[in-house]
């Protein structure tokens, strides 16, 4: 009998566990994944793209109310929230069948029930069945946190978003960070009245500053009201069903949903990690070196589990990182420098590199350039948004340091500039680039 059923398992069938999977069994290893609700994990099942999709529509509202700018009369439109929540569900359906096809493609075998760690070597399947595997990959994601106050239990979070059985007239959105501001965007556009509340007094901490300004005034001037320095201290249901939100300071907001949204934390409690010898961090971690291993030989982590970068495409680049580095002879590591990041606000902002303030910190000399303008698509619109696009430089070198903008399509625009910055091109280099024109990004080398 072999000393192990597989000499790979992995805990969690999410974005980094599965390319970590495919990636292992190409290699020749024998793979199992296990997955307790359904294979894809939070950026496929209840996260980014079903998340995108709602932004999408919610664009389309924006859109719609630029029509006759357009030339075309649209009559009797109107909003099916379970027409666009259907359809999104069918996509992450969709999804599933996707990932789940490449797992067989690739001869990796599934369970579909909660695992944990019963040792270095040893998982226990919630049938009670026990397996061997010479490696165990603990990819299990991050879940939303909630704030311990009076009626918690009647809000939702991010997870319960996508099942909402009708659009809700008022929404209380507690937290300013990407989540929380990108639903607050997509309800707003959809017709709610939002209502961000937060711990803080400001939004999207860690961003430049100067977008975050931006993305401020201009969710206000479209209806979004912000109550800052007021956390939520408790929730009330009313007799009609309806909640009543009590915040430190002020009257009382009536809502129809609470969303909180104040953060995420690796979804590791009762994993049996101790049985290995593995402590988690403080914040439920599980403690890892550059190459996915933790203290014990056998045991490996990445994404979200690991509290370093959350994002999808860092736990896939982990993922396959440790696939080659344990059965394809291939030892490396994934580097975390230069990652762009988007906010799918609305307007949405972009950036990837040091923001201003950290290149004074860690530069000293730098140059600052910006352009603010006043997109052509936005001509149609009876508002007056500007799009604002910066550019972060070392005085020294000329090397660009950063890039940061809101704006349409801001996301879109920066993959391809995200390439240049990690590829340490200069600000004259971006000057001798011809631009493109007309196009918003074309403001990225006529800056002087």
């Amino acid at each position: 009998m072999a000393e192990f059923d597989y000499d790979l398992f992995v805990i969690g069938a999410g974005s980094g566990g599965v390319r970590a999977s495919r990636i292992a069994a190409s290699h020749g290893a024998r793979v199992a994944v296990a997955e307790e609700y359904r294979i894809g994990g939070t950026c496929v099942i209840r996260g980014c793209v079903p998340k995108k999709l709602l932004v999408y529509a919610s664009q389309f509202a924006e859109e719609l109310g630029h029509a006759s700018g357009y030339g075309w009369t649209v009559e009797g439109a109107r909003f099916d929230w379970g027409a666009l929540r259907d359809f999104v569900a069918s996509d992450v359906d969709r999804l599933e069948r996707a990932y789940t096809s490449t797992l067989d493609n690739n001869k990796v075998e599934h369970f579909a029930e909660r695992a944990t760690v019963a040792g270095p070597n040893r998982v226990r399947l919630g049938s009670g069945r026990e397996i061997r595997a010479r490696h165990i990959l603990i990819a299990v994601g991050a879940w939303p946190v909630k704030p311990d106050f009076p009626g918690n239990e009647l809000c939702i979070t991010s997870n319960e978003v996508f099942h909402l059985p009708e659009l809700p007239k008022r929404v209380v959105v507690q937290g300013a960070g990407y989540i929380a501001m990108e639903f607050a965007g997509v309800f707003n556009a959809l017709g709610s009245q939002v209502t961000v509340v937060n711990r803080s007094d400001a939004i999207l901490r860690g961003y430049e500053e100067a977008l975050r300004e931006r993305l401020l005034a201009i969710t206000q001037a479209r209806g979004i009201e912000y109550r800052f320095g007021n956390p939520i201290q408790r929730v009330k249901q009313q007799a009609d069903g309806s909640l009543l939100v009590h915040t430190a300071t002020g009257a009382p907001l009536e809502a129809d949903v609470v969303l909180v949204a104040t953060g995420r934390r690796p979804k590791t409690d009762g994993l049996g990690l101790e049985n290995a010898g593995v402590a988690l961090g403080a914040n439920g971690e599980v403690p890892v070196d550059a190459y996915g291993a933790t203290i014990c030989p056998s045991i490996h982590a990445v994404g979200d589990v690991t509290d370093r970068v959350q994002l999808t495409p860092v736990a896939i680049r982990e993922g396959h990182a440790l696939a080659d580095t344990l059965f394809g002879g291939k030892p490396r590591t994934t580097a975390y420098d230069h990652i762009p990041s988007a906010v799918f606000s609305q307007p949405p902002l972009a950036g990837v590199g040091l923001t201003e303030a950290q290149a004074r910190a860690e530069h000293g000399e730098i140059k600052v350039y910006t352009s603010d303008f006043r997109p052509m698509k936005n001509l149609f619109s009876p508002k007056a948004e500007r799009g604002f696009y910066k550019l972060v430089v070392d005085g020294a070198t000329d090397r660009v340091l950063g890039v940061h903008m809101i704006g349409p399509e801001a996301p879109e625009i920066l993959q391809a500039v995200a390439i240049a910055v990690k590829a340490g091109l200069t600000k004259a280099q971006f000057d001798e680039t011809i631009a493109l024109h007309p196009s918003m990004a074309e403001e990225l080398v006529l800056m002087r």
